[in-house]
């Protein structure tokens, strides 16, 4: 009776239409989920959930045909002719007895390798078989958390809107889908979103996308973070031994199935089972396993997919209907899990495209996506919410309407706002969430820093932050700041005022405006941080000062997809600064600062620069070639092309209001891209070039400046926009330039087959970079490294050799990447 209340409650809360519904077990009574349940000769079907229910919206009286589909069971087919509904219809599966009698073994090989080689001869027939489709996409996805701590690095975590239990557990994201999909090969695709469900928020939209759940084992590789090998590719054998582990029939086929073992664990590969339909030589199913050092996701510690096909007597193809990922994570003290469902159905394989069928927004929602009502949910909703997930929906929902009521916000920002002992020093934040505005204090302590023109030095803030919508995409913020230099005894000003209008179009103005101490390279190549360690350790004051006194204008937009503009002006006064300071915390004999001058490190008395006044713009384009984007009715997130580089175009003009001489106009373009090649890793390029009119007579703020580095110190993701041994200035230049960088990231294709240092799961790197400009000889660098290196979790360094030539001279030295640093703002 228990049994039957629980499963009636399920029916209940599932779909209030007329269905036939039950639940899926072993033979033992376990549920079994992600079965696959359809009507026979058709794409009607749906998918049990975790505890083993499934509900099958049928409407219409009559006789029914429904195969229940699961790997490892085998797969049976029952007919019911219900009279009246939900009509219950419970299943048990039996575990599918594999065999080998009808198979002769080859003593010298595994006639596994034989099925894998016919399946790999017509790998690309089978591609073709799926050139172009439209389809019905469901997708759900969860994650959850377990016993996470309350701090982490002091900060208090929080409780995730309500999602965590008294144990600090629960599900943190849960959502769904409802989407209308389209392909064309190579690469058209195209997914209209009419239903989207976030727990917790019925202003969200899920991104559960169908092209991100899209993996196909008959491509040679599969993108998960990296290009994994598919165990049918064709170079597979390079990479997998195979072994038959057994053969059984689905109706009158026989299905092979094989174990994948990888022949180098570290490699970008899978493990696990692929079941392979005789003479078809298609997948029949897929239930396969890799690792987070494999994606190199380090938190991620296993990840799984299962695909289940359907055999269309129409096309004589096995086309998939469902798929599940499901992976564990841990860091940091937090543990957890999750699982996004993909479940497609109503295919079509002849469908009339036309030229206007596909355009480069490859995801929308529906108007009114997000809106839809519980019975909309249950009526259409092809797999039954767990309990646990419905429960999380109750809860959440529920929450929801308290923690946007003014006394409950009011109640956590009186917690949050209060001012702590240190506040004046660390900082703090005063927030009014009901109102939408906050206002914060950056305190000086984290901005404690040392050059030799200020001394130690040090900086804070007050910013004024108002938003206009709960996705805070239309935003205004005012900030100011100060700085004050110990020896140089001097407090400066700046700040500046910002309004974001939305997120669609990315309009925004700005104004800004102060006097603050700045790079001569505007890029600021050097990190205060580096700079502060560099200079009081090793006694080398790399950063190079002025000062500017000005006032901006700026705006940016995304005049249309793919072109976005930029644009400043404002006057500014530029004047000399000197050292004031000689400290340093371990002296060096053999060492001495040098000057503040970077064309005269050994003038202490002249300047680089005169005092002048100068109003200056700057001008700028973006443009992404076929950009293909997602959009939502709030928001577009632009995700570039795979094919075509991004164009950059700048002009950039000073007109001087105190001497002609410092007039100038600088142009300047380049092109960048990045280009994944399969499983052999990623290339990435940066190639520029510019030149000035009427640059002879400039100030050295002027001129272009290229972002070196002799701090052995690298801070980039990449290094496709810095000379790692290249001094700061040297080759600055008012004349024409063109400076290129080539980088190549194996990721595992090569130190992966090496036995032993596979085990560290390292990644080679090799680039190239080269500068030339019209009054000096070229400059160029060459480096090999190592990335993704750490211990365990925290894989943030990188380790180069490079090698530098220039002028008949070659130098190297070893460069340690720090990214951590970019990461924390440092």
């Amino acid at each position: 009776m228990l049994q039957k209340f629980l499963l009636l409650f399920i029916l209940i809360s599932t779909n209030l239409t007329a269905q036939i519904a039950g639940k899926v077990t072993d033979i033992n009574g376990e549920p079994l989920p992600y079965v696959n349940i359809y009507l026979q000769d058709s794409y009607k079907g749906t998918t049990s959930n975790d505890d083993g229910n499934y509900s099958l919206n049928i409407s219409e009286k009559g006789k029914y045909q429904i195969t229940f589909q699961f790997l490892g069971y085998k797969s049976i087919t029952k007919t019911v002719a219900p009279t009246s509904f939900p009509h219950i219809l419970n299943v048990t599966l039996l575990e599918e007895t594999t065999s080998l009698d009808e198979v002769v073994l080859n003593t010298q090989e595994d006639p596994a390798y034989r099925i894998i080689r016919e399946t790999i001869a017509r790998r690309k027939q089978n591609l073709e078989k799926l050139s172009e489709y439209t389809a019905d996409f469901y997708s759900r996805g969860l994650w959850r958390v377990k016993d996470i701590p309350e701090k982490i690095f002091g900060q208090e975590v929080g409780d995730f809107d309500g999602a965590l239990d008294s144990t600090r557990t629960g599900i943190v994201y849960l959502s769904e889908t409802i989407s209308e999909i389209a392909y064309q090969k190579p690469d058209n695709f195209t997914e209209k979103i009419i239903a989207s469900k976030v727990s917790g928020n019925d202003n969200g939209f899920s991104f559960n996308s169908a092209q991100s759940a899209n993996l196909s084992y008959y491509e040679n590789t599969i993108e998960m973070n990296t290009a994994l090998v598919s165990p049918i590719a064709s170079n597979a054998m390079s990479y997998y031994n195979y072994k038959l582990d057994g053969v059984f029939y689905e109706g009158s086929k026989l299905i092979n199935k094989i174990k994948v073992i990888p022949r180098r664990p570290k490699d970008r590969v899978w493990q696990g089972y692929v079941y392979i339909v005789e003479d078809d030589w298609q997948l029949y199913g897929v239930e396969l396993s890799t690792t987070g050092a494999a994606i190199q996701i380090p938190f991620v510690s296993d990840l799984t997919v299962k695909q289940n096909y359907k055999y269309d007597s129409q096309y004589n193809f096995w086309v998939k209907i469902s798929q599940t990922i499901d992976f564990g994570f841990g860091m940091l003290g937090m543990k957890g899990d999750g699982q996004f469902i993909a479940v497609y159905s109503n295919y079509d394989f002849q469908p009339e495209f036309t030229k206007k069928s596909f355009t480069n927004e490859v995801l929308s929602f529906k108007e009114g996506a997000n809106k839809k009502d519980s019975l909309f949910w249950k009526g259409i909703r092809p797999v039954p919410l767990t309990n646990e997930e419905l429960k999380d929906y109750v809860r959440r929902d529920s929450l929801q309407v308290i923690r946007r009521s003014k006394p409950y916000l009011d109640s956590i920002d009186s917690k949050s706002n209060k001012v702590g002992f240190l506040s004046p020093l660390t900082g703090y934040s005063f927030r009014n969430s009901y109102d939408k505005w906050s206002v914060n204090y950056d305190g000086p302590i984290t901005k404690i820093n040392f050059n030799t023109v200020q001394g130690w030095n040090a900086n804070a803030g007050l910013s004024y932050r108002k938003w206009f919508d709960d996705n805070q995409t239309n935003v205004f913020i005012a900030s100011v700041k100060a700085d004050y230099g110990l020896s140089e005894d001097r407090l400066r000003f700046d700040g500046y005022i910002l309004r974001n209008y939305n997120w669609k179009d990315k309009l925004r103005l700005s104004l800004s405006g102060g006097s603050k101490v700045a790079q001569f390279n505007s890029t600021e190549p050097i990190s205060p941080i580096i700079n502060t360690v560099s200079t009081l350790f090793f006694e080398r004051n790399y950063m190079k000062l002025y000062e500017l006194n000005y006032g901006r204008l700026g705006y940016s937009q995304e005049v249309f997809n793919g072109l976005h503009i930029s644009a400043s002006a404002g006057y500014e006064n530029r004047k000399p600064l000197f050292n004031n300071t000689d400290y340093v915390m371990i002296p060096n004999n053999d060492l001495s600062y040098s000057s503040n001058n970077p064309l005269a490190p050994t003038n202490f008395n002249n300047a680089a620069i005169s005092e002048h006044n100068i109003v200056k713009s700057i001008v700028s384009a973006r443009i992404n070639f076929a950009q293909k984007y997602y959009s939502n009715p709030d928001m577009k997130f632009n995700l570039g092309s795979n094919k075509y580089p991004t164009l950059n175009l700048a002009i950039e003009n000073g007109i001087a209001t105190s001497e002609s001489r410092y007039n100038f106009t600088q142009f300047e373009a380049g092109l960048r891209q990045s280009i994944t090649v399969g499983n052999k890793g990623e290339f990435n390029y940066n190639l520029k070039g510019g030149g000035f009119a009427n640059g002879d007579g400039i100030s050295f703020v002027d001129y272009k400046h290229f972002n070196g580095n002799q701090t052995r110190v690298g801070t980039a993701p990449n290094y496709t926009n810095v000379f790692n041994l290249m001094p700061y200035y040297q080759l600055s230049t008012n004349k024409s330039y063109f400076e290129g960088h080539l980088e190549h990231d194996f990721r595992g294709w090569v130190l992966g087959k090496i036995p032993g240092i596979n085990q560290l799961n390292f990644n080679l790197i090799v680039g190239a970079h080269v500068l030339g400009t019209e009054q000096q000889k070229p400059y160029s660098e060459f480096s090999v490294g190592l990335d993704n290196v750490g211990i365990g979790n925290f894989r943030f360094l990188r380790i180069d050799y490079v090698r530098s030539y220039y002028n008949g001279e070659s130098m190297g030295a070893v460069v340690f990447g720090l990214k951590f640093l970019e990461l924390v703002g440092l």
